[in-house]
């Protein structure tokens, strides 16, 4: 009866998750001392949510629906993030000889963030969140209905 609220409560925590890391995002994109490596700083590296559905086999599936089982385990359903990886693609490099962190030619190791490629990532979580809240609302509703029903 709850499984398709342990569902969307699933998906709402990844996706809220997927938004605070693109916040992160935003605003590093301009720290050029992000982590301390081999001896010396380098820029923020992006970071990306990787997810992924808790189910993993649709022949596992397949297989406990064949076996009549009254219901499937709403652990093994909806999403999980299994992990938070960085971006390795190269840093930017810009000319600003007055930059603290200018190398002898006044290079500039910048962040790999685009903010365009952010805003979409975050709108695109938004949306997300707000589908999962619209579905966990409608099943609520139905369960309440249902319970009216019975009076």
């Amino acid at each position: 009866m709850f499984d398709s609220l342990n569902i969307s409560a699933s998906a709402l925590t990844a996706q809220r998750l997927r938004m605070d890391v693109v916040s992160s995002n935003i605003s590093n994109a301009e720290s050029t001392r992000g982590s301390y490596v081999n001896g010396k700083w380098e820029p923020y590296r992006r970071k990306m949510v990787v997810m992924e559905p808790r189910e993993t086999a649709f022949n596992q599936v397949l297989q406990n629906q064949m076996e009549k089982q009254t219901q499937p385990s709403s652990q093994n359903q909806g999403v999980r993030v299994t992990g938070i990886v960085e971006d390795q693609t190269p840093f930017k490099t810009v000319y600003d000889p007055t930059h603290p962190d200018a190398d002898a030619d006044g290079n500039v190791m910048m962040p790999n963030v685009d903010l365009s490629k952010e805003m979409v990532d975050l709108l695109a979580a938004s949306r997300a969140y707000e589908a999962n809240i619209t579905s966990f609302n409608t099943g609520k509703s139905m369960m309440l209905k249902a319970l009216e029903i019975g009076r």
